[in-house]
């Protein structure tokens, strides 16, 4: 039922179907296709085929394995969850790619999540190392992804809406596929085609509260290149094509045609994993015990985007969803009839080759077993080995799509029986 659930939602986010449902009218002059993604490659597939009388030209990066034919716009793969060599090569190709259009040729922007690492210009005097080091920094430093991005878009010559100035004076029509809480498109792949509202001064107070190491090249780059766009040509629209809410309601259908009570606690919640893990482990027992919020069959669903902090440490093997995961384990303790799953849409948690993992009354006892320490997997950040251990990793392989994340847990009965 689990799996259902999670198949539901992801297949809800397609996003070639998605972007045929929000074309904009066809241009009189060219059409230039630019992307950044994981779910660039699709969207790119599906404009093509949709738009197979228009001149239309264009390229698209996705990561490193998922790229596939999208007829005229030509694909690229870099890497993600830090950029590389060719995610710099991404970003010279698309800036080039919009040079010298005219007011009567459109770019269409296909945004989605992944795009941060995937597209990257640094700015000032960084190289690709410093660029390197910095993504690094903020990977572990605990700041949500909104943070994260606002300090990525002030250290690029192509984000925080660089690539739309860029594009001038073509008509921008963004399509984004949104991963960010609250659904911000100037969040989403860090923005290279929206106005930035974050200011030089968010960024310094990011980088002073969670205590990142620029390297020098970075921190002269903030003073030098100034504020990202404020202001970018009102002809310029942005659509969220698809949303975690969206997929979320899909998640919802499929519980309630099994005959299970959906409770959907938000599409945008964030925080540390394990210590939501511990939340929900509480919201869970309150439904199987005294039928609050919701009567059991119930399953409670949720989004959004949870952080890892990893600090100065060595971490093991994981990602976020494995990571709340154990921490639900050892706060539900076992609760009888109840079962949790959480895994990331696009099909890799963190950097891994698992979308996430499922939880059961047994998995702590299973674990014993097998001579695994569940709080010390924890601590070790290490959740990805503690499922590999006892089998209950999930793989969906790269599905194409990304609206964050997608945790569902089930509770099958209720009341104070004794087991």
């Amino acid at each position: 039922m689990l799996r259902e659930i999670f198949d539901a939602a992801v297949a809800s986010a397609d996003p070639g179907a998605a972007v045929l449902r929000h074309l904009p009218d066809k241009p009189s002059g060219r059409c230039v296709v630019v992307g950044a993604g994981k779910a660039s490659v699709a969207m790119a597939a599906a404009l093509d085929a949709a738009w197979a009388d228009v001149d239309l030209s264009g390229v698209v990066v996705t990561r490193h394995g998922q790229g596939a034919p999208a007829g005229r716009i030509e694909v690229l793969e870099a890497s993600h969850p830090t950029p590389d060599a060719m995610s710099e090569e991404a970003g010279r190709r698309i800036l080039a790619a919009v040079q010298g259009l005219t007011a009567d040729d459109v770019v269409i922007a296909l945004m989605s999540g992944g795009g941060s690492s995937l597209m990257v210009q640094p700015a000032g005097e960084m190289t690709l190392a410093d660029k390197q080091a910095v993504n690094r920094s903020l990977l572990a430093s605990g700041a949500n992804i909104v943070e994260m991005n606002a300090v990525r878009k002030h250290l690029s010559r192509i984000k925080g809406g660089r690539l739309a100035l860029a594009a001038r004076p073509a008509r921008v029509v963004t399509l984004a596929i949104s991963d960010i809480p609250g659904d911000d498109p100037a969040a989403i792949a860090s923005g290279p085609t929206v106005a930035d509202p974050s200011t030089l001064d968010d960024v310094h107070e990011i980088v002073a509260r969670y205590k990142i190491d620029l390297p020098h090249a970075a921190a002269a780059a903030l003073a030098a290149c100034g504020e990202t766009p404020k202001d970018l040509p009102a002809q310029n629209t942005v659509r969220v094509v698809v949303a975690p809410s969206l997929a979320l309601a899909a998640a919802s259908r499929a519980a309630s045609n099994a005959g299970i009570t959906p409770l959907v606690l938000g599409d945008a919640i964030e925080g540390e994993s394990r210590e939501l893990g511990i939340v929900m482990a509480g919201i869970a027992r309150s439904v199987r015990l005294n039928g609050l919020p919701v009567k059991p069959p119930a399953v409670l669903l949720s989004g959004g985007e949870t952080t890892v902090t990893i600090g100065k440490g060595k971490a093991g093997r994981g990602g976020r969803n494995t990571e709340f995961l154990l921490g639900f384990a050892i706060a539900a303790a076992g609760e009888p009839d109840v079962c949790a799953f959480a895994g990331d849409s696009d099909g890799i948690d963190g950097t891994e080759d698992a979308a996430g993992a499922i939880v059961t009354p047994d998995t702590l006892a299973r674990a014993r077993a097998g001579n695994l320490d569940a709080r010390q997997h924890l601590v070790a950040h290490n959740s990805y080995s503690f499922f590999a251990g006892i089998g209950d990793l999930v793989r969906t392989g790269p599905t194409g799509t990304n609206v964050n994340d997608i945790r569902a847990i089930l509770i099958t009965r209720g009341g104070r029986q004794t087991e």
